[in-house]
């Protein structure tokens, strides 16, 4: 067998055996160097395992972490929760609408979708158990309404996707994902009001809606929030790395000052939980590095990308092939795994063919946003089962439900490209 056969055959035989994604691609890069290159060449391993995470960019990734999680601290959703009752009011489907609402205003803060599912779970369980909502459909609608985070600036995954793929603009990334990312999210909506009113959960009573105005300006500091990012982005104020760091400080005041329920203390234990996430992300994107730089070496991704292209001459068949496997990975894999795992593979396939390469990021996050909430491996899932203390098989049934509406977005952004082009073109940046 060929070289690159020995590495893919022994990346997939680390996963079988259960060893961590991270060290599968380490390993299975060292199996292609002994295979197909000189012993000695492993004098390497460190060299290159310091290039994967040694990029400026990536500095933005546990900033933003820390972001999320000083938020969940500092009473931001129970905030929002209440603004977001205000705007509603007490109809079928409210505290639905509510939950799905909430979560997409908290994606614009934390760019991690397993830290917004738990802080939104935590906050709307209780009242939507209270109001009929069976567990399992409340768990999955937030998990389902929590992925857009990765869609919605500042998202994590397409801080990556950014470094990943190169020439690509991080803002071009974050203005594209915006819109997609609010789509992905309201159409839960249809379904969650729909079957809230089918099956009679939380029928309208005549308790008093909390006053707009009062819940509003509670809920101002957090709403302000994702205006800062984008808009010191759009004005040049700051950098996306430079961002991460205003995002941090914004948030720590607001804790401390504003709401007040963010205690240093807690900012200590924060900024250690911060680390823990953040090193478990640099971990597989540095030992990654050796996996792709043996397989660049290889040839490995070059003959699975002309294996891809061969499949088909027209664009679209393979782009539908694509995102099926993209799909498939997302219930299996986390973002970061995914990107690193298939773009250089895929970044032939989207030269070859024209696609735009921010469109194509959106598209991708889209499907790995899906693979968030359908099992087997769901992450957003994982958090609100466990918040509920319920079982993720329970969930099956819903999870499928709301992958064929997110799907419907997907699919409208793919026919549709100037869904997520046009506020990047518009604000002026490069999309090429």
């Amino acid at each position: 067998m060929s070289p690159d056969v020995w590495m893919m055959l022994g990346f997939i035989a680390f996963l079988a055996l259960g060893v961590p994604v991270a060290f599968s691609l380490g390993l299975a890069g060292a199996v292609g160097i002994l295979a197909g290159l000189s012993p000695d060449m492993l004098a390497t391993l460190g060299t290159n395992t310091y290039n994967g995470v040694a990029k400026y960019p990536l500095i933005a990734i546990p900033l933003f972490i820390l972001t999320g999680l000083i938020f969940e601290k500092s009473g931001v959703a129970l905030r929002l929760v209440r603004f977001a009752q205000a705007m509603i009011g007490r109809r079928h489907g409210g505290l639905a609408m509510v939950a799905v609402l909430v979560c997409l205003i908290m994606s614009g803060m934390s760019g991690s979708g397993p830290a917004d599912a738990a802080a939104v779970a935590m906050v709307m369980l209780p009242s939507m158990t209270k109001a009929g909502y069976p567990k399992p459909f409340s768990v999955t609608l937030i998990a389902a309404s929590a992925s857009t985070a990765i869609l919605i600036p500042p998202s994590i995954a397409l801080i990556l996707y950014s470094i990943v793929v190169p020439g690509v603009d991080l803002r071009a990334l974050f203005a594209a994902g915006l819109f997609p990312g609010l789509l992905a999210g309201l159409v839960l909506l249809l379904p969650a009001w729909w079957l809230s009113r089918r099956n009679g959960w939380e029928p309208p009573n005549d308790e008093p809606r909390p006053p707009v105005w009062a819940s509003f300006k509670e809920a101002l500091p957090a709403l302000f929030a994702p205006i800062l990012i984008l808009g010191g982005l759009r004005s040049g104020l700051f950098t996306p790395t430079e961002a991460a760091v205003a995002a941090v400080t914004y948030g720590v005041i607001i804790g401390l000052f504003v709401t007040r329920e963010l205690k240093l203390k807690q900012l200590w234990e924060l900024c250690g939980e911060a680390a823990v996430i953040s090193a478990v992300v640099m971990l597989i994107i540095a030992l990654a590095g050796i996996f792709a730089w043996s397989g660049t070496l290889l040839g490995t991704f070059r003959h699975m990308a002309e294996w891809l292209i061969s499949l088909s001459d027209n664009g679209a068949v393979l782009l539908l092939l694509v995102m099926i496997a993209v799909l498939l990975a997302g219930m299996l894999l986390d973002a970061i795994s995914i990107y690193m795992i298939l773009m250089p593979v895929l970044i032939p396939v989207m030269q070859h063919f024209g696609w735009n390469p921010v469109w194509f990021g959106i598209l991708l996050a889209m499907n790995i946003a899906i693979g968030q909430f359908t099992p087997p491996v769901a992450v957003n899932l994982l958090v609100t089962t466990e918040v509920a203390r319920i079982r993720l098989e329970q969930t099956v049934g819903w999870a499928l439900l709301f992958v064929v509406t997110m799907g419907l977005a997907l699919l409208a952004v793919a026919v549709f490209p100037e869904i997520a082009l046009w506020l990047p073109r518009t604000l002026g940046y490069s999309i090429e």
